[in-house]
C-alpha cells in the first residue's frame, strides 16, 4: 500500500477516528478489551455534581484520568475517601493496580501517602512544572 504523509492542523473527530479505530482493533488481537468507566462523585448541599474522581478499569488495571475535590472540601479527608473507594472497587475487580498522573501544581505528594509510586516524569509540562506519573500495584510489598 502507498501512503503519503501529511500535517493536519485542524485536525478533526474523523482525523481521530481514523487512527483510533483501527489501533483498536489490532490491539483488541494481542490483548482483550476489558473497559468498564468507573466514577465517583460528590455533591454539593443543592446535589449538584461538583467534583469527584473518574477512572478507567482497562487491561486489569485501573487508571485515575481525573481527580478534583473542591477548594472548600479540600483537606477534610475527602480526597483520601475517594482513593479508598476507588481502590476498593479495582480491587473487587482483580486489578492488578491503579496508576494515574497529576502535575506538580496538583496534589503530587498526596498520592505516596497511600502507597504509590512515582514510576516517571516529563519536565517542563506546562514549562516551569512537572507532570508525574504514579502507580500501585496490589501484589508490592
Amino acid at each position: 500500500m502507498a501512503v503519503t504523509v501529511e500535517i493536519a492542523l485542524s485536525a478533526t473527530d474523523a482525523d481521530y477516528a481514523a487512527v483510533f479505530k483501527p489501533l483498536v482493533a489490532y490491539n483488541a488481537k494481542h490483548a482483550p478489551a476489558d473497559y468498564e468507566p468507573f466514577a465517583i462523585r460528590l455533591r454539593n448541599e443543592a446535589g449538584e455534581i461538583v467534583g469527584g474522581l473518574f477512572a478507567r478499569k482497562f487491561y486489569d488495571w485501573l487508571f485515575v484520568e481525573l481527580v478534583f475535590v473542591p477548594e472548600q472540601a479540600r483537606s477534610k479527608g475527602v480526597g483520601s475517601e475517594m482513593l479508598a473507594k476507588a481502590e476498593a472497587y479495582a480491587r473487587a475487580k482483580n486489578c492488578v493496580g491503579i496508576w494515574l498522573d497529576t502535575f506538580s501544581f496538583q496534589a503530587p505528594n498526596f498520592y505516596p501517602k497511600f502507597g504509590f509510586k512515582l514510576f516517571g516524569a516529563i519536565d517542563d509540562y506546562p514549562k516551569g512544572s512537572k507532570r508525574f506519573f504514579y502507580q500501585k500495584r496490589f501484589d508490592a510489598p
